[in-house]
């Protein structure tokens, strides 16, 4: 009998391939990992996983031979012997044995080891994240009139949107040099038209009438639930939905119009929950085929102590995402800069902000000012129009027919710069992802020329670590893009790292040896020769990283800078005040654009400095740099290959299979603050700026300035010296409180006067007590029958007043247990036996509705707060711990192994 040509080819495949619905993660009862299966090694990807004792699950996403696999939980008692991962152990087993040669008599077959080693290039345990979104909390501006000039842009149109005319980041009548500048393309027919646009968020409410008709389910997907609409279900799942109105939202009589109103948008639902690296390396493949552009205005805590980068595997997502997406073209990420600007926070310690393949967008406001949230840095492309000086984005809201008037931050800069970017795609298709960055580069225009930040890079062009290269304008875009010449393929050069004084980092993150910073700085200088650009087939120079090795007692003293041959300075890091982690740059990776088409052949020197704060200090122990432009020759071109292991100096000579637990940093399970934590709720209204440099930071100004304390009024200022970060634990600066003698005698103090008054209260009670049983209490008269006194010296049926106890007031911890989940309040490793800051059945396939109760609380309301608790599926949530102003980082693993 001969079979159906589709039935054979569905027999032929993996069995991890026939369920077209990927099975929900369940946390709580299995082990998650990514393993990364070479074809070419020995062993099949069944016998490497039968031997590991796991099971496959599915591909990662578009990730050709990485597969996520799992196991089933140990017991608590076995797992309460050792802290190490059994199927990490095993697989290091594998390894010693294939290198050693030395064959261990249960196994089977003798070849064993070396065929499973050698056909498993990574190995990772998953943990659950939770990403934050950049919005500022809301703020409801005073009504505005009605501007005639958006009146007539509106009747020539034909647009019958109710809140177009306030929609000032289209038609902006009071400043008309400070908007988007899109309508002049709408009257040619230019609308976006074939383009998607995918908002990696917090979910996208497909039944708006602002937005069903442009909606795309096909590249949609709720990756927190596993379910195939990102459908929003918290009370505070409005910000997806806001962002999408900004690009996609159609011409209609419903709230405004969208840059790009005839593009369609999708949703990639990420930001409601802890997710894992494998999820969020899916999300930000998802679609790629078809969707052009994500949209991700999301990041760690903007509170100028955190730092993180994504991890190995959604690196090679994203560099999956720029070499394949669209057909090859490559995927277009646009970020977010931050809004943590008024903690000194920088987006260049944000390992997405400052990544080469991301188009960084910060924010100006309705004057065109620099909003005191909007972060400042050397990875900044260029700025998009935002909340400030008395307005804020006017968008689609989560509802059938609902508007949302006090939209902004950062966050709404990104999707302003993705409807342009929307509108450039529609012309020119087949535009790469690097044409649109060298788009950005050329035609972004200048504003407040005064201001002190700007600087003349070494290519002539303008340059500010506030603006980036400027403001982007819309019309000029686009028809820029309309005779633009596609750059080459791209090329890099990567120096090896250069270690200073025998400085050096192992597998497990320890620092040692590097040359001490003094008062002077240190530096060290690398040559860049005409022969390494023609050995390296590389023609124009585009992104530079560098990444450094340091060690420092208090990170947020140090600052890095890169000049070039030219002269011309990047300041990679500035002083931040807030960050008191000593955990100091372990390989840590910046990014400038600042040095776009310089040439770079020269010397380029950098210089590490510090603040010279009493008691602190550290060593600069080695760095790296990498230049990134176009090739000479295209048909030489090589697409590059994210390393396995890139943070350890010296580099590894040779590959080498790793388990990332073994260098990741550990940090007690957290439930992670939104935003809002961090960020005033004056952001649009707070008047910008134009007369300040990006960084101002001198030594001795480390004391919170008066606008710090106004910018967040319900969250305390961190003091130097006891500010707890992402790297840190719950009780990082104990040793700084003992290391202090006036500290340690006045506790010890303290501590004796207590211990001797409640021994003196409770001795005298004693006593009391002792004298009150040798006598009684009674009645008025002297005929009281000897009878009635008790034995014991008590009056039968009366007892003798006893002294108030003050001592024995029932306590109120226990009453502090969250009514919904029945978790106990306090920090999150005591709020379930697991250890965890949320419910730990979280994504249990069995109870899923349990785990969307345990969120941290995000505080940009909408205006209809009634409406939106309507559609959730729970009332109420647990809230941050962070939201005490304990100020922990948003990055965090959400869970080191949910028991």
């Amino acid at each position: 009998m001969r079979l159906p040509l589709p039935l054979v080819l569905l027999l032929l495949l993996p069995p991890c391939a026939l369920s077209s619905q990927p099975p929900r993660r369940s946390y709580s009862t299995h082990d998650y990992y990514v393993l990364e299966h070479l074809p070419l090694g020995d062993a099949s990807l069944d016998e490497c996983v039968s031997r590991l004792g796991l099971e496959v699950i599915e591909q990662v996403g578009e990730l050709q031979n990485h597969w996520l696999v799992r196991r089933s939980k140990p017991s608590p008692e076995l797992f309460a012997r050792t802290t190490a991962d059994p199927i990490l152990e095993l697989l290091q087993s594998f390894r010693q044995q294939a290198n050693a040669g030395s064959i261990h008599a249960r196994f089977e077959d003798a070849r064993l080891p070396r065929r499973v080693s050698s056909s498993i290039k990574y190995l990772e345990p998953q943990a659950l994240r939770q990403r934050v979104k950049r919005a500022p909390p809301p703020v409801h501006p005073g009504n505005e009139e009605v501007k005639s000039n958006a009146r007539e842009v509106a009747s020539r149109l034909g647009i019958q949107d109710p809140t177009f005319t306030k929609q000032w980041h289209l038609v902006n009548d009071e400043y008309p040099e400070h908007m988007m500048n899109v309508s002049g393309l709408w009257e040619e027919g230019i609308t976006g038209r074939g383009i998607i646009s995918a908002l990696v968020d917090d979910g996208l409410d497909y039944n708006s009438d602002d937005l069903a008709a442009n909606f795309y389910a096909e590249g949609s997907y709720d990756f927190n639930d596993h379910e195939d609409l990102p459908t929003p279900k918290l009370f505070d799942d409005h910000h997806g939905t806001r962002c999408a109105g900004q690009i996609g939202a159609v011409k209609n009589d419903v709230c405004g119009i969208g840059i790009a109103y005839d593009s369609q948008v999708a949703g990639i639902r990420i930001l409601s929950g802890p997710i894992s690296d494998v999820d969020e390396a899916a999300s930000l493949n998802y679609g790629y085929h078809n969707t052009s552009i994500y949209s991700c205005s999301w990041g760690p805590a903007d509170d100028g102590r955190s730092m993180e980068a994504p991890g190995y595997l959604i690196q090679k997502a994203v560099v999956n995402g720029i070499q394949n997406g669209r057909g090859g073209k490559g995927s277009v990420y646009v970020f977010a800069s931050g809004n943590g600007a008024q903690h000194d926070d920088q987006c260049n310690f944000d390992g997405y902000t400052n990544s080469i393949y991301s188009i960084t967008v910060a924010a100006v406001d309705f004057k065109g000012l620099h909003p005191y949230y909007s972060e400042a840095c050397a990875a900044n492309m260029v700025v998009a129009y935002s909340s400030g000086s008395g307005n804020n984005i006017v968008t689609t809201d989560v509802g059938k027919n609902k508007c949302a008037t006090t939209h902004g931050g950062t966050s709404a800069a990104a999707p302003n710069a993705v409807g342009v970017f929307a509108l450039a795609l529609s012309v020119r298709p087949e535009l790469s992802w690097r044409d649109l960055q060298h788009l950005c580069v050329r035609t972004a225009e200048m504003i407040n020329p005064d201001d002190p930040d700007w600087e003349t890079t070494a290519a002539g062009r303008p340059f500010s670590y506030k603006y980036g290269f400027g403001r982007l304008d819309g019309y000029s875009y686009v028809k820029a893009a309309q005779a633009w010449e596609l750059v080459k393929p791209q090329a890099w050069i990567e120096i090896q790292p250069i270690q200073i004084e025998n400085g050096t980092m192992d597998i497990l993150g320890t620092m040692s040896g590097g040359a001490p910073i003094t008062a002077q700085g240190v530096k060290n200088t690398v040559t860049i020769t005409q022969d390494m650009l023609v050995q390296n087939n590389f023609e124009k120079l585009e992104h530079i990283t560098v990444k450094v090795w340091i060690s420092h007692t208090r990170r947020g003293d140090v600052e890095v800078e890169l000049v070039s041959p030219n002269s011309i300075k990047s300041v990679l890091a500035a002083r931040r005040r807030y960050d008191s982690a000593n955990t100091g740059f372990p390989g840590w990776r910046f990014m400038t654009v600042k040095h776009w088409d310089e040439n770079p052949v020269g010397d380029w020197t950098i210089q590490v400095n510090d603040q010279g704060s009493e008691g602190e200090f550290g060593n600069f122990l080695g760095w790296s740099m990498t230049l990134w432009g176009s090739t000479v020759d295209a048909s030489k071109a090589k697409l590059y290959e994210v390393p396995v292991l890139e943070t350890l100096l010296p580099s590894p000579q040779e590959e080498t299979v790793i388990t990332t637990s073994s260098l990741a940093l550990t940090t007690a399970t957290k439930s992670f603050p939104k935003p809002t934590s961090h960020l005033p709720t004056d952001h649009g209204s707070i008047e910008g700026e134009a007369t300040m440099p990006a960084f101002t930071n001198k030594p001795g100004t480390a004391t919170p300035t008066a606008q710090d304390d106004a910018a967040a009024p319900t969250e305390s200022i961190p003091s130097e010296s006891s500010t707890p970060t992402p790297d840190e634990g719950w009780f990082p600066d104990m040793a700084n409180l003992v290391s202090s003698q006036k500290w340690v005698f006045g506790a010890i103090g303290a501590v004796i006067v207590f211990g001797l008054s409640a021994g003196i209260f409770f001795w005298r009670r004693a006593v009391n007590r002792r004298r009150r049983a040798q006598y009684s209490t009674l009645s008025r008269g002297d005929d009281v029958p000897m009878s009635s006194i008790a034995r014991n010296g008590g009056v039968s049926g009366q007892g003798t007043k006893e002294l108030y106890d003050a001592f024995g007031e029932v306590s109120d911890d226990d009453d502090d247990v969250d009514e919904e989940t029945g978790l106990t309040g306090g920090r999150p490793q005591d709020r379930s036996p697991g250890g965890l800051g949320f419910h730990s059945g979280f994504l249990d396939d069995d109870d899923p509705e349990s785990a969307r109760a345990t969120q941290a609380t995000y505080r940009d309301e909408p205006e209809d707060v009634d409406h939106l608790r309507s559609h959730s599926t729970l009332p109420s949530r647990i809230p941050s711990p962070s939201s005490s102003g304990s100020g922990d980082g948003s990055w965090e693993h959400a869970s080191q192994q949910l028991r």
